[in-house]
């Protein structure tokens, strides 16, 4: 992974797995993180590990079902660090419904 040193990005479900992974990783290759989840002791926890690595990281208490969460998210960032580059999208939900019943309002 080239050119991700100093990228600002915002990562969702943070807090653990997959996107507790990936945030270390970039902070390690000096991208400067924005980190989201629903678990506020989690982020706080990673935050501290970037930070005392030497990365830079805000975090926000996020629930990517809510739209102001994800607005919040992406304005943290911009408030931080003067914009937002890269936006990993880990954190989802998972309606579960057959494919024909087109029930798109819940994926909105």
């Amino acid at each position: 992974m080239t050119g991700i040193k100093d990228k600002i990005v915002a990562i969702t479900g943070a807090s653990s797995g997959i996107g507790e992974a990936t945030a270390l990783l970039l902070a390690e290759r000096g991208a400067k993180l924005v980190i989201g989840a629903r678990r506020s002791d989690k982020l706080v926890a990673l935050k501290q590990r970037i930070t005392d690595a030497g990365g830079e990281c805000a975090y926000l208490i996020t629930d990517v079902r809510k739209a102001a969460d994800m607005e919040a998210l992406v304005a943290l960032a911009k408030e931080r660090f003067g914009r937002l580059d890269v936006l990993v999208s880990n954190a989802g939900i998972g309606p579960i419904s057959m494919m024909d019943e087109l029930r798109v309002e819940d994926w909105e």
